[in-house]
């Protein structure tokens, strides 16, 4: 099973962008994702962004996994 995470981009340099994933900032490829921008929510796996998310269902996604799965909010 391969898991994505959700991410919020807080930089974009070309096809590369700074990522935020639980507070920890990584560089992530962005070559599937048109036209990036700071403060989207993209879904993360093995250094590369494979879609947009909503912020609502990326901070379910955080807040599931920051409980493990115990007292998750869909907001």
């Amino acid at each position: 099973m391969c898991w994505s995470v959700p991410g919020e981009i807080t930089e974009v340099k070309g096809n590369v962008a700074k990522v935020e994933i639980s507070g920890v900032k990584r560089e992530v490829a962005m070559d599937l994702i048109d036209n990036p921008k700071i403060g989207e929510y993209v879904l993360i796996h093995a250094g590369y962004a494979l879609q947009r998310v909503d912020e609502g269902s990326a901070k379910f996604t955080i807040d599931f996994f920051k409980n493990k799965g115990q007292d998750a909010q869909i907001s």
